[in-house]
C-alpha cells in the first residue's frame, strides 16, 4: 500500500467487524479506496487481544462466522485461535490484508462541514500521524482494550499469590499443579474452569450469584452427518445459519415471554448434567432467564468438571483476601495460588477516541444511534455495535451491508455528506445496550454509550427478523437522513430528501 493519507472510507479496526465492513465494501464494489487503521500488530481484534486458556466463542459459529464466507468446520463452539484464523483467511481472500495499517492507535476524530471530511489523528510509534476521509467506519467493538473491569477487592494487597485479569493473561503463566480461584460466573469464567482444571491441583469457582448454564453439542448435530455425506459447504452453511437464527431468537423470545417456564426448562436441564453431585443452588439465579446473557458450555464440559471434582464451585461474597486465599463473608476459607479476576469489561466507543463535529466535542452518551448504525448529528460516520443477545457478527454484516448500500446511492447522487436528524425524536433512558438485561457490563455500558429512541428509526429491536429489512430493504431515504452536496470550489451547500429507488444488498 502507498503512503496515501486520504481515503474515501477509513475502517478503524481490524478485528471481527472491520475486516467484515472491508469486504462487504471489496464484494459490493461500493469503494475501492479504503484502508483500516489498527492499533495492534496483527489481525484479529477481540480474538488477537484474548489468550486465556480454552477461549472460545459464546455463540454458534454458523452464525458467529460471516454470512457471505461459510464456517467451515463442524464445531458449534470455536476457540480462539481458529476464529483469528478465519478472520485472517477472509482477510487475504478478499484482497483486505494489505489495506491494514497496523500499529495505529486512534485519538482523535474531527469532521469539517466546510470540507465534508474526516480528519483521523493517529499515533504510531510514538509518531503523529493524520489521515482523511469522507467515510468513517468505527469498528473497534465496545470495550476498552487498554482495561477491563476489576473491582478493588479488600485485603489484596496482603494475598501471597498472583492476580490476573483475562484480557491481560501472561504468556509465561504457568498454574500447574496450583490452587486457582476463578472470581465470576459469566462467559468467561465457566470456560476457564474445565480449561483450567486440566492441570491444576483444584479449581474453585468463586461466584456472587448464579448464572443460567446450557450445554450445547460440541460439533454440530446436522453438519457434521451431512459433511461426511459429502454436502457442499456452502449449502451446509446456509442451511444451519437459517436454522441457528431461528433457535437464537425463539430461545431468546421464549425466555422472555415465559419466564417461569423457561426457567423450569433451563433449571431441569443443569440439573439432569449435575446428576446429584453438586447443589443446585450454585445454578439456581435470583433473575429471569435472558435478563443476563444465557452461558452455553460445548458437551456440558463444565458440569463433567464439577462433577468429577477437578473443579468446586462456591456462591458468596468476599470478606477478604488473606495471605493464602480468599475468605468469604460465609466464613469459608478458599486456599489459592492464583487469582484470576473474570470480571468483565469497561465498556467505551470508538476505541475511547474523541469525537468533534466543526470544533465541538461530542457527547456520545447524548446521542442517538440511528438504525443501530449511524449516530444522530455525527456526519458520514457508521459505528459497529453487535447484538448482545444474539451473535455479535449478523448484526455487523448488516450493518456494513447498509453501509454498502448507503455509499452507492451517495455516490449516484453527487452527495458529499449524511447527517441523522433526530428532530423531535423521543429518547429512551436505556443506551443502545437495552435495558431488559441486567448483566455488569450493560449496566455499565449504559452510563457510556449512544441513547435510543422509543420508534424506528431509533429504536434498538436487537431482532435479525426487524433489523434484515429495516436495513437492506427500506428506502435509504427519510426524513431522519439530511443529504449534502458540497461544491469544493464555493463550499455552498445543497441539502435533499429526495426519495429514489434503493437496490437491496445481499448480506
Amino acid at each position: 500500500m502507498t503512503d496515501t493519507t486520504h481515503f474515501e472510507v477509513l475502517i478503524i479496526g481490524a478485528g471481527l467487524s472491520g475486516i467484515g465492513a472491508a469486504c462487504h465494501l471489496v464484494r459490493e464494489d461500493a469503494t475501492t479506496n479504503f484502508a483500516i487503521l489498527e492499533r495492534r500488530e496483527a489481525i484479529g481484534g477481540t480474538w488477537d487481544l484474548f489468550t486465556y486458556p480454552g477461549v472460545r466463542s459464546d455463540s454458534d459459529m454458523l452464525t458467529f462466522g460471516y454470512g457471505f464466507r461459510p464456517w467451515v468446520g463442524t464445531k458449534v463452539l470455536a476457540d480462539g485461535p481458529s476464529i483469528k484464523s478465519y478472520v485472517e483467511q477472509t482477510a487475504a481472500e478478499f484482497g483486505v490484508t494489505d489495506r491494514i495499517r497496523f500499529g495505529r492507535r486512534v485519538t482523535k476524530f474531527s469532521w469539517s462541514s466546510q470540507d465534508d471530511l474526516w480528519t483521523v489523528e493517529a499515533t504510531a510509534a510514538d509518531q503523529r500521524e493524520v489521515y482523511t476521509c469522507r467515510f468513517l467506519v468505527g469498528a473497534t467493538g465496545y470495550y476498552n482494550y487498554d482495561q477491563g473491569f476489576r473491582p478493588k477487592f479488600p485485603g489484596e494487597e496482603s494475598f501471597g499469590g498472583q492476580i490476573v485479569h483475562p484480557q491481560f493473561w501472561p504468556a509465561d503463566l504457568d498454574h500447574t499443579g496450583k490452587n486457582v480461584v476463578i472470581i465470576g460466573s459469566g462467559a468467561t469464567a465457566i470456560t476457564l474452569v474445565p480449561s483450567m482444571a486440566k492441570d491444576a491441583a483444584h479449581v474453585t469457582m468463586l461466584q456472587r450469584s448464579p448464572s443460567y448454564v446450557m450445554p450445547v453439542p460440541e460439533t454440530d448435530p446436522v453438519a457434521s452427518p451431512l459433511a461426511r455425506i459429502g454436502v457442499p459447504a456452502r449449502l451446509i452453511h446456509r442451511f444451519g445459519h437459517r436454522r441457528n437464527v431461528l433457535l437464537q431468537q425463539g430461545l431468546y423470545k421464549f425466555c422472555r415471554a415465559n419466564p417461569r417456564l423457561a426457567r423450569r426448562v433451563l433449571l431441569g436441564v443443569a440439573r439432569r448434567q449435575l446428576r446429584g453431585k453438586v447443589d443446585m443452588a450454585h445454578f439456581t439465579p435470583s433473575y429471569n432467564p435472558w435478563d443476563e446473557r444465557l452461558c452455553v458450555v460445548p458437551n456440558g464440559d463444565l458440569f463433567k468438571t464439577l462433577r468429577d471434582g477437578e473443579a468446586s464451585i462456591v456462591t458468596d461474597h468476599i470478606e477478604t483476601f488473606t495471605e493464602t486465599g480468599i475468605r468469604t463473608k460465609s466464613g469459608e476459607e478458599i486456599p489459592a495460588d492464583l487469582v484470576v479476576s473474570a470480571t468483565g469489561l469497561q465498556i467505551q466507543l470508538a476505541g475511547g477516541a474523541s469525537i468533534e463535529v466543526d470544533g465541538e466535542p461530542v457527547v456520545v452518551q447524548d446521542r442517538l444511534l440511528y438504525k443501530g448504525v449511524l449516530m444522530e448529528g455525527v456526519p458520514n460516520a457508521m459505528f459497529v455495535v453487535g447484538y448482545t443477545n444474539a451473535s455479535w457478527t449478523l448484526k455487523a454484516d448488516l450493518a456494513s451491508a447498509y453501509l454498502c448500500r448507503l455509499l452507492k446511492h451517495m455516490a449516484s447522487q453527487g452527495h458529499t455528506r449524511v447527517v441523522p436528524t433526530a428532530t423531535d425524536a423521543p429518547h429512551d433512558e436505556a443506551s443502545i445496550l437495552g435495558d431488559s438485561m441486567r448483566s455488569g457490563y450493560i449496566q455499565r455500558g449504559n452510563s457510556v454509550m449512544p441513547r435510543q429512541g422509543k420508534a424506528a428509526p431509533w429504536r434498538i429491536f436487537n431482532d435479525y427478523y426487524k433489523d434484515t429489512p429495516m436495513l437492506l430493504r427500506q428506502s435509504i431515504t427519510d426524513d431522519a437522513l439530511q443529504f449534502s452536496t458540497t461544491s469544493s470550489a464555493t463550499t455552498s451547500t445543497a441539502t435533499t430528501n429526495a426519495s429514489v429507488s434503493d437496490e437491496s444488498v445481499a448480506v
